[in-house]
């Protein structure tokens, strides 16, 4: 899923970015005498928690895309960090350690064992599920398109983008551009941008016709543009083969990373088990109660398609 801007769902800067004077881990947590095949990540991390514990912090990748993950000022902040920073305290670890890191590296990053949790606001999808945990659903987010003012060409979903032969602009590695093939967009229509403000940039200047994200990513461009020449259409829950894609995003762990991943699952239903808590969180992020997971929506459903 993901979303606003540069917040990049990617970037990669590699090994280091400081963030807030906090220096970066990039090796594993602790010695490890067994790894898996090609990469450096444990074969094991059944007792990951407790060393994030004795250290004190724990080592999160975001990819800059606001309002999920970004850097504002020395602060890591958005949606993910910010409920991860509550769940994380609660658990006994005081500090997040941030990368930044283009989204398409998210994943490989996780399971190269450059950091420990993924702190993005990534959307929960059966691919994705195939290589990494997530958690339950932090929030949902229908998809959306944003247009130049007017909607000149007057799109409302994917669908009419294939109707009307429009150019569609998705973010790297993001689920938009399936839901986007999926309903008869073709492929050489589908162009694929690094970040949020690509996305509007490329808009404005008619590389694109519409930009395709998260209803909640765009109406933040669109806040954090305000005067540009673009609106948000009304949102959409895109259906690929029949089901509905309502958009849910989690916190990414490595495969082993189970009990870690029950541990965060717990303090996180305290969150979404309570809007206002919820909404007191991250309602400075754009997140009102709509956003709030249903207890039916469970992540393993989602990964099931």
């Amino acid at each position: 899923m993901t979303g606003p801007a540069s917040p990049a769902r990617r970037r990669f800067l590699g090994r280091a970015a400081l963030l807030g004077g906090l220096a970066l881990t990039a090796g594993p947590l602790a010695a490890c005498t067994r790894t898996q095949v090609g990469s450096g990540a444990p074969v094991s991390d059944g007792g990951l928690l407790a060393r994030l514990r004795e250290q004190g912090f724990v080592r999160v990748g975001f990819a800059g895309e606001a309002p999920y993950g970004f850097q504002d000022g020395a602060e890591l902040a958005g949606e993910a960090p910010t409920l991860h920073r509550e769940i994380f305290t609660a658990l006994g670890v005081r500090e997040l350690r941030p990368t930044l890191t283009e989204f398409g590296a998210l994943i490989p990053g996780l399971l190269a064992d450059r950091f420990d949790v993924v702190s993005a606001g990534m959307s929960i999808t059966p691919e994705r599920c195939a290589k990494v945990l997530f958690s339950e659903p932090e929030f949902v987010s229908p998809t959306a398109l944003m247009v130049r003012a007017g909607n000149p060409k007057g799109l409302s979903d994917l669908k009419s983008c294939a109707a009307k032969g429009a150019t569609v602009g998705v973010l790297t590695a993001a689920v938009e551009a399936s839901y986007a093939k999926a309903v008869g967009v073709p492929e050489r229509s589908v162009k694929a941008l690094a970040k949020q403000q690509d996305g509007l940039d490329a808009l404005l200047a008619g590389r694109i016709d519409a930009f395709a994200l998260t209803a909640i990513s765009l109406r933040w461009l669109a806040r954090t543009n305000r005067g540009a020449g673009v609106e948000v259409a009304e949102p959409f829950v895109p259906v690929v083969d029949g089901v509905r894609q309502l958009g849910a995003g989690g916190a990414v762990f490595r495969p082993g990373a189970t009990a870690l991943r029950d541990a965060f699952n717990g303090e996180l239903r305290k969150i979404t088990g309570s809007p206002d808590r919820f909404v007191e969180l991250v309602g400075r992020y754009g997140f009102t109660a709509s956003e709030v997971p249903p207890r039916s929506l469970r992540t393993a459903d989602l990964c099931g398609g």
